[in-house]
């Protein structure tokens, strides 16, 4: 059992701290459009980063965090290519951008390692 725990803490670290480098990653390009959209990137890469540290810590707010930041950058990703963002148009043709259809991936698998852990696991507070 313990090691199934530190599997999934690994996992998710692993996991959150790749959705922050996708999201830094396209956070150039996304300055281009929006200014705001481009600042979001990067507090998501910093959130991340945040995000693992307490995950490491075993801190159930590492955790919320991790959540919270996937959850977020899957429904804006949803959003903005079906109605769009604030001064940016919906962009129904970049449904397969490979990074955002690899961050889609690595935030679903992020939240179900986290409904894992939680089901199977306590935290410290």
């Amino acid at each position: 059992m313990l090691q199934i725990r530190r599997v999934s803490l690994w996992i998710a670290m692993a996991l959150i701290l790749i959705t922050g480098l996708i999201h830094v990653i396209v956070a150039k390009h996304s300055f281009r459009e929006a200014a705001y959209l481009g600042w979001l990137f990067c507090a998501n890469g910093a959130g991340s980063l945040i995000a693992a540290y307490g995950i490491y810590q075993k801190y159930r707010w590492g955790w919320n965090l991790g959540l919270l930041i996937t959850k977020l950058s899957f429904i804006c990703y949803v959003i903005s290519r079906t109605i769009g963002l604030p001064y940016v148009p919906a962009q129904p043709h970049a449904w397969a951008y490979p990074l955002g259809v690899a961050s889609l991936i690595v935030e679903g698998v992020f939240m179900a390692v986290f409904y894992f852990e939680r089901k199977n696991h306590g935290c410290k507070d």
